[in-house]
């Protein structure tokens, strides 16, 4: 008997195993396992990404604000990196040999095997030169992009800017790779996701020395990019750089809205800056220019400036007075260049006494306001003065007050008006009364409004009782419609009917005689109705502010001016207000001499047919009127 015989078995089936486990690692490779497969493949292909073109901008009547022009990045993939001539490539780019291992340590360090950016926007000249020479420098290629490019230096702050992803956006949107836009501000941030388009990808095969020689597989992988959608933005670029022109010499904003859409027409930050300069390479150091500017251009005072509204809030209290039923647009109060009550004393101008609502709005009575809040918080119907105070809050509220109205930017600031708990936490719990909050009844104290929602304001008075939120989209190409919360009326909690005599008064302010605080305001042919403020100012002199709507029988627009530190309202917030409305209801301004004086570059002198009006511009600061 051979006692080598059972051997062969253990040989035979030690065989069988080892071919069992290479068949299995063979499928595992081969089958299972795809990274071989990519590592074979990326050596003989080339995957390109293509950018789309962002979307073009355009203002409500189709003419193009912000559109594109080509940038060229060069790109490197670290794994595929060969020796290559360093002085050569630096000759080219125009940077140095520290300079090109800085870039590829940050490239390794990104990604091994994905591409990014090695070099950012080079000239044309130089890509060009660099693409001729690919075959010496594998790993590198020239990709194309688009940067933005603006036909007038105006609406910075509407527009906003587009700059790099940063690495938060990387770890939570995988749309965005190293390297990669995105809108920052403005409408370019809100409507990334219709402005960016689709990238595209192209797959080639590649020779030996790293050439691009043809497309693989007959483009059967390669995926279309899609531009990015055009949008229709409401302003008037014609309005709004008429508005940053007025505005240049001065700090403040002003905005205007459509009252029948809530679409913004102008939105003027002062100072504001080119957009132009957040393009390109210098954009970090002309946006660290911006942040160091004392006069603070990149802040948005349109929605994030917050003022107390002074005497154009007078409207709203005539508004709340009437629904409340506390005043008639009879009702009738004296005033003695002041309120009194014993040793309280609250300021106020020489005018006719008495006055009705109407004519108080037109004079803009201190004395009749406060005596309309007397009657609001000491309504019989309330049990206490904190209850009768939130149901007067509640209407404020109502009108878009307090919180941020929700326009598509994303930096609006809400405004201010307390609750009761807060005068509670102050005074003491029924410790308080209209007396001790009179203030309130005349835009002062602790009211905070903004720009915009000043002009809400106006637009809803001009709606008669509602408003719509106000927003910077009209139309997104291959978008059946906006938002719908940019459709629906918000009505307040005033009664259409109660609007009808604040109208008249506002009215009367441009258009009335003596004792109106804006007749400055006045357009030939066009029936302004407007209000006059003064916003107190601890740090300095006080805050200009007009509102006004026009034409009076189905406005068209709404607007709201702040002059910071330039006295009354009707110094130069009104004739900005008015020079604004001209130029936005007849396309021209016919008042030059006007538009000359507000911009500082002449002394008030009109023509002899204008002389009313500068005598009143005059006469205006001669008293303390709005």
């Amino acid at each position: 008997m051979n006692p080598y015989r059972d051997r062969r078995y253990v040989f035979v089936a030690a065989i069988i195993l080892v071919g069992l486990v290479l068949i299995v690692r063979l499928f595992q490779i081969q089958v299972l396992d795809k990274s071989y497969e990519q590592y074979a493949l990326s050596n003989a292909q080339s995957i390109r990404v293509i950018y789309p073109a962002r979307g073009l901008i355009h203002d409500r009547h189709g003419k193009i604000m912000v559109y594109n022009k080509a940038a060229y990045d060069i790109m490197v993939t670290p794994r595929l990196l060969e020796p290559f001539d360093t002085t050569e490539l630096c000759r080219i780019l125009k940077i140095s040999r520290e300079g090109v291992k800085e870039r590829l340590a940050t490239a390794r360090s990104y990604s091994y095997l994905v591409p990014s950016i090695f070099m950012k926007q080079v000239s044309y000249e130089n890509a060009a030169l660099l693409q001729e020479k690919m075959f010496q420098y594998p790993g590198f290629y020239v990709q194309t992009r688009t940067l933005r490019e603006y036909t007038r230096p105006i609406a910075a702050h509407a527009l906003g800017y587009v700059g790099e992803v940063d690495q938060a956006i990387l770890e939570s949107d995988p749309y965005y790779q190293l390297g990669d836009y995105i809108g920052i501000t403005g409408v370019e941030k809100a409507y990334e996701k219709y402005l960016r388009g689709k990238k595209g990808k192209q797959v080639f095969l590649k020779d030996v020395h790293n050439q691009t020689i043809e497309s693989y597989q007959g483009g059967r992988l390669d995926i279309p990019v899609k531009v990015g959608a055009n949008l229709t933005i409401t302003l008037d670029a014609n309005l709004q750089e008429y508005g940053e022109k007025l505005m240049s010499p001065y700090v403040g904003s002003v905005v205007a809205i459509e009252p029948a859409t809530g679409e913004v027409l102008a939105l003027v930050s002062a100072p504001s800056f080119s957009p132009e300069l957040l393009v390109g390479r210098n954009l970090r150091t002309e946006y660290g220019k911006l942040v160091k500017d004392t006069l603070n251009p990149l802040f948005n005072r349109a929605l994030m400036a917050q003022y107390p509204p002074g005497s154009t809030f007078k409207t709203i209290m005539g508004l709340i007075g009437l629904q409340e039923k506390v005043i008639t647009v009879n009702t009738e109060h004296s005033c003695s260049y002041g309120f009194y009550v014993g040793s309280i004393h609250t300021a106020c101008h020489l005018h006719d006494t008495p006055l009705n609502l109407i004519g108080a709005i037109q004079n803009s009575c201190n004395t009749y306001f406060i005596r309309v809040f007397q009657s609001i918080l000491q309504d019989v119907k309330f049990n206490n003065t904190a209850d009768a105070y939130d149901n007067w809050r509640n209407h404020l509220l109502s009108m878009g007050f307090n919180a941020p109205l929700k326009i598509e930017l994303t930096n609006e600031l809400s405004g201010n008006i307390p609750k009761s708990g807060y005068f509670n936490r102050i005074y003491g719990e029924g410790h308080w009364n209209y007396l001790t909050i009179r203030s309130l009844a005349i835009g002062q104290g602790e009211l905070l409004i903004t720009p915009i929602q000043m002009a809400n304001m106006t637009a809803t008075i001009a709606n008669h009782g509602y408003y719509f939120t106000p927003h910077l989209i009209k139309e997104i190409e291959g978008v059946e419609s906006i938002d719908q919360r940019f459709t629906e009326k918000h009505y307040t909690t005033i009664d259409a009917s109660s609007y009808e005599p604040i109208v008249d008064g506002m009215e009367l302010v441009v258009n009335g005689g003596a004792g109106s605080t804006a007749r400055n305001a006045k357009i030939q042919d066009i029936i302004v109705c407007g209000k006059t403020g003064t916003a107190e100012n601890p740090h300095g002199n006080d805050h200009s502010i007009f509102i006004a709507f026009a034409p009076k029988e189905n406005p068209r627009i709404a607007i709201a001016v702040y002059v910071e530190n330039q006295g009354f309202g009707t110094t130069y917030a009104a004739p900005i207000a008015s020079l604004m409305i001209e130029k936005y209801l007849t396309g021209e301004v016919k008042r030059t001499w006007y538009e000359n004086w507000v911009m500082k570059l002449l002394p008030p002198v009109a023509p002899a047919v204008r002389k009313d009006t500068i005598s009143n511009v005059k006469n205006e600061a001669n008293g303390p009127q709005e």
